[in-house]
């Protein structure tokens, strides 16, 4: 995500001219969007996505549990 919000800058820089950024050379300035393509592509196939999503599914259960329980207890008293 950092990647393409780097390469959306320095293309907005590029095209308002703002130095030095409008003399780097077009390939330059696009470089971060395939970068970011090919980051893509290796967490999708080593499974980093899919594990990352995985931890914040369980974090969101969890904080749930803990604010049923939490809830539970001040019934109680």
């Amino acid at each position: 995500m950092y990647l393409m919000v780097i390469g959306v800058v320095l293309a907005v820089l590029k095209l308002a001219d703002v130095l030095p950024v409008a003399d780097w050379p077009w390939w330059g300035i696009l470089l971060p969007f395939p970068i970011a393509a090919v980051w893509w592509a290796i967490a999708d196939a080593t499974g980093f996505t899919k594990k990352r999503a995985t931890e914040r599914e369980e974090a969101r259960r969890v904080a749930r549990m803990r604010k049923h329980v939490h809830m539970g207890d001040k019934k109680k008293s």
